[in-house]
């Protein structure tokens, strides 16, 4: 049997996702795609699980796709047909994710990092939309990352392929943070700390709100919003949250320890 790629844990409320195949640079191969796909079901499935860091192993985050295999795939779909479930469930997941980063990201393992709702790498990491360099194009990891970047950025990275560091990654908005390595666990830990606070169901709510498209009538918007807000605090998690406020003490949904 194949010796596991990537790994869980769960601790205090977090559950930590790590990918762990340093030989290929922990790329996007079909085993470590796969074993991804299903601890972020089970993270998102699991009550007990508040909020998600996705991390890794090596001295690199994500290479990308796995070329091998793409190369040995012929005319096959290569894996890309299965990125695109990847990203969308990071993007939609209820629970916040953390993407923690102590080495580079590349292609497809920027639309990784893009897809979680929080960034942070240490300020050492490098990053570097290859695509157009070996006669592909950045497509699938598109749909997550152009969100995040302004666009003057988007143009200039995506078509030179050029590598840029941690701190214009934060710049351009792709990163929310950029720490010395030695900091970068205790940069995780403030990010998941302030989430963990969030009730559940107003975290998922929040996430969702910030998805949508906005309408272009301010009084639609407006009114759209109240019923939203009207909904959650009138609502049990609510409730709690309003009345732990007022007695002084954590809401029940606070993780213990």
């Amino acid at each position: 049997m194949a010796e596991e790629l990537v790994h869980r844990t769960v601790d205090n409320g977090v559950a930590t996702i790590t990918l762990d195949s340093p030989h290929n640079r922990n790329a996007l191969s079909r085993q470590l795609r796969r074993e991804l796909r299903d601890h972020l079901t089970h993270s998102f499935e699991d009550d007990a699980v508040r909020v998600v860091v996705l991390t890794h192993t090596g001295t690199v985050f994500c290479a990308g796709m796995d070329l091998k295999e793409s190369r040995d795939a012929g005319s096959g779909d290569q894996g890309v047909q299965e990125l695109p479930e990847l990203l969308e469930q990071l993007w939609l997941s209820p629970k916040p994710v953390v993407a923690c980063l102590a080495g580079p990201a590349r292609a497809g393992g920027i639309g990784l990092v893009s897809a979680c709702d929080i960034a942070v790498a240490a300020d050492t990491a490098t990053f570097a939309f290859s695509e157009v360099r070996i006669g592909v194009v950045p497509a699938v990891i598109s749909v997550t990352v152009l969100p995040r970047l302004h666009a003057r950025a988007a143009h200039e990275l995506f078509l030179t392929g050029e590598t840029f560091d941690a701190d214009r990654a934060v710049t351009i908005g792709l990163l929310n943070s950029s720490v010395p390595a030695e900091q970068l666990g205790a940069e995780t830990a403030r990010y998941t700390d302030m989430l963990a606070l969030g009730g559940p169901t107003a975290l998922a709510a929040t996430k969702e709100m910030l998805r949508q498209p906005r309408p272009t009538e301010m009084s639609e918007d407006f009114a759209a919003m109240l019923e939203l807000s009207a909904k959650h605090f009138a609502g049990s998690e609510g409730q709690e949250g309003i009345s732990a406020f007022g007695e002084k003490r954590k809401p029940s949904w606070v993780p213990q320890g």
